[in-house]
């Protein structure tokens, strides 16, 4: 606010000047053909337009400096939750060390009281390129950077879904990089994380759709790059799959999880998101059908 009125003042002042000049000395039926009297110079002119920024930079830069010296004051409270970011091209890895969970694309995070704060500190790095995580309502940018661990904090007060972007080009589906942010009451909170917790071992036995598909994921190379708990599926490259169906969007954002455009996804990814890293599986028909069943059951 206080850049803000500044500003506005710095505005209104010029803009009115210039609409002054603009009238006051407009041409006129009567005005001669003669050019006006012309002033080379002023010292007092130069030293007011020359001393009054410099005074306005530098309130401005003290002001700054004093709220960034303030937040970096503020000691890191017990109550507070860890998660640590890492980008990848092109999604976001989300681990919650103290509940041993790992989820992809859609951060949850518990709403903060003011009267007892329960921040959430996230520690960023980046798997490849420069990336950077900025939620407009929650707080500034801040980047990811390779072979460096950057650290933020976010503390939402209303529950909600806040939107960003990865604001760092990093790639061809960098505009496709979204970031969603469930802030959520600390009751629903927990009850997301008991849920994360679960493996995704199940009975699938009523399901045949769902026993084939997950035949076929576990015998093709889709374990080599995706997680699912329980399974001997353990690869990092990808997002952890575990509990996909509990997810709003696939590929960071842009698509919606539905059966269909789940199915689509898998069939070729690229005519979904160009540039993206997931190569297309090349299934039959059949095999694509039983691989989507046996994913929508991943809650």
């Amino acid at each position: 606010m206080l850049v803000l009125s500044i500003t506005a003042s710095i505005f209104l002042i010029v803009g009115g000047l210039l609409l002054y000049a603009l009238i006051r000395f407009r041409h006129r039926s009567t005005d001669s053909d003669r050019e006006p009297p012309q002033i080379y110079g002023s010292d007092q002119i130069e030293l007011a337009w020359t001393v009054i920024p410099i005074l306005i930079v530098v309130m401005l830069f003290l002001s700054t400096a004093r709220v960034i010296l303030g937040t970096e004051r503020i000691s890191k409270p017990t109550s507070a939750l860890d998660v640590t970011v890492i980008g990848h091209q092109f999604w976001w890895e989300y681990r919650y060390p103290k509940f041993g969970v790992v989820t992809a694309n859609e951060l949850h995070v518990p709403t903060s009281d003011p009267g007892n704060p329960t921040p959430t500190y996230l520690k960023m790095s980046s798997a490849d390129v420069s990336h950077s995580f900025w939620v407009p309502r929650l707080a500034g940018k801040m980047d990811l950077i390779p072979n460096r661990v950057n650290t933020m904090w976010i503390d939402p007060e209303q529950p909600g879904l806040y939107l960003g972007q990865c604001a760092q080009y990093c790639g061809t589906q960098h505009a496709k990089m979204l970031l969603r942010v469930y802030a959520q009451t600390p009751e629903d909170f927990a009850a997301w994380i008991k849920q994360q917790q679960k493996s995704a071992s199940q009975d699938l036995s009523s399901n045949t759709a769902a026993v084939e598909g997950q035949t076929v994921f576990l015998h093709n190379a889709c374990i080599n790059c995706h997680t699912v708990a329980g399974t001997i599926a353990t690869g990092r490259f990808g997002p952890d799959l575990t509990h996909l169906a509990s997810r709003d969007t696939l590929a960071s954002g842009p698509i919606q999880n539905t059966p269909e455009n789940l199915k689509n996804w898998i069939s070729d990814p690229n005519s979904m998101k160009p540039g993206a890293l997931m190569p297309s599986m090349h299934l039959s028909g059949h095999d694509l059908d039983a691989v989507t069943a046996y994913l929508i059951t991943l809650h």
